[in-house]
C-alpha cells in the first residue's frame, strides 16, 4: 500500500478513537448528573473525569522508531532515531455512580522487543509497529449495575488489522443469566452492530469468540455473560473500520441505558460482599490471561493506564 494512504488511515483511526472517547466521557458524566435525589449515594457530588496525558519510549529506551508514514511500509528502510514513541491520555473518574471508570486512548509506535515479535502477525519480518485504540473498563458502586469492558484498536505491522469488542459482567449471581434483561439488551446491541456489517462481522463467530476468550480456565467459568470479541480483521479496510466504529456506537447506545435502568435500586451488605468477591475474578483474568494487558506492558505502555482496569476494592474469600 502507498504510504500516503496508510498514513491517512492511521490518522482516521486515531481521530475516531479520540472522538468516541469524548462522547463516552460526556455520556458517563451525564449519568452521574442524572442520579435521582432518592437513589443510593445521591448525597455525593457528581463525578467528573480527570485526563492525564502520558508519553512512551521504545523498549530500548533509546531508539524508538519514528515516522508514522514508514510503519507498515516494508520498503521504508531501517529505523530512524526519534525521541517520541507515541503516548496517550488516561481519562479516569471516581464518582457516585461509577466507583471507578477509565476511558483511555493511546497511539504508540516503535519496534517490538525481540522476544515479542513472533507473537504478533507481521512483526517477525519487520519489528516496527503502530497501534491506536480506545480501552474502557467500568466498575460501579451499585451491585445491581453490571461492570463492563470495551476496547477497539487498529494495529499496523507489515500487516494491518482491527480488533476489539465489548463484554458485560454482572456481579450478582442471580443476574448472571443469558435471559436477564440486561444481558438480552446488551447482546441485541452487539448483534445489531455485527448484522449491519455481516460481510465482515459474523455475529455468531464473534459471540463465541468472546465466550471462549473471557473464560477463566483455572475456575472453569466465564468472566461475565459475554458480548463480542474479534481480532485480525483485515479483509476490507473501509468495511472493517465502519464495523469497528459501529461497535463503539453500539456500546455508547446501550451501556448508559443499562446503568440508568439499575442505578436507583437499593442493595444489601451481602450483595456488596458478593460484588467484591466477583471482582476478584476480574483481577484474575486481567493479570493471567488478558492479551491487551500483556501487549501494553510489553510495548512500554503507561502502567497506570493499563492497570486502571483493576477494581478499586476487591475481596477473595
Amino acid at each position: 500500500m502507498h504510504s500516503g494512504n496508510l498514513e491517512q488511515r492511521k490518522n482516521q483511526a486515531k481521530a475516531w478513537f479520540e472522538t468516541l472517547r469524548d462522547r463516552i466521557v460526556a455520556a458517563f458524566e451525564a449519568v452521574e448528573d442524572a442520579l435521582p435525589a432518592t437513589a443510593p449515594l445521591a448525597d455525593r457530588p457528581a463525578g467528573r473525569f480527570t485526563r492525564t496525558p502520558w508519553n512512551r519510549t521504545d523498549h530500548s529506551s533509546a531508539r524508538p522508531i519514528s515516522g508514522l508514514p514508514e510503519i507498515g511500509n516494508v520498503n521504508a528502510g531501517s529505523a530512524k532515531a526519534d525521541p517520541d514513541g507515541g503516548g496517550g491520555v488516561m481519562a479516569l473518574m471516581k464518582g457516585r455512580v461509577f466507583e471507578k471508570v477509565g476511558v483511555h486512548v493511546s497511539t504508540v509506535f516503535g519496534e517490538f522487543a525481540p522476544e515479542f515479535r513472533k507473537d504478533i502477525p507481521g512483526a517477525a519480518d519487520d519489528p516496527r509497529f503502530f497501534a491506536s485504540g480506545i480501552s474502557l473498563i467500568a466498575h460501579m458502586h451499585n451491585p445491581n449495575v453490571p461492570a463492563v469492558h470495551m476496547n477497539t484498536r487498529y494495529v499496523v505491522t507489515t500487516k494491518s488489522w482491527f480488533g476489539g469488542g465489548a463484554d458485560l459482567t454482572p456481579v450478582l449471581e442471580r443476574r448472571r443469566r443469558q435471559d436477564d434483561p440486561d444481558a438480552v439488551a446488551f447482546h441485541a446491541a452487539m448483534r445489531a452492530a455485527c448484522d449491519a456489517h455481516a460481510a465482515v462481522a459474523p455475529y455468531d463467530k464473534f459471540k463465541k469468540w468472546c465466550d471462549d476468550y473471557f473464560f477463566l480456565k483455572h475456575r472453569n467459568e466465564m468472566r461475565g455473560i459475554g458480548g463480542i470479541f474479534y481480532d485480525y480483521l483485515e479483509t476490507d479496510w473501509d468495511a472493517t473500520f465502519a464495523f469497528t466504529q459501529d461497535v463503539g456506537l453500539a456500546f455508547l447506545g446501550i451501556y448508559p441505558q443499562l446503568v440508568r435502568r439499575n442505578f436507583t435500586k437499593p442493595w444489601t451488605e451481602a450483595e456488596r460482599e458478593e460484588q467484591l468477591v466477583r471482582r476478584g475474578r476480574y483481577v484474575e483474568f486481567n493479570l493471567l490471561y488478558d492479551r491487551g494487558t500483556i501487549f501494553g506492558l510489553r510495548t512500554g505502555g503507561n502502567v497506570d493506564s493499563i492497570l486502571s482496569s483493576m477494581p478499586p476494592v476487591v475481596k477473595w474469600p
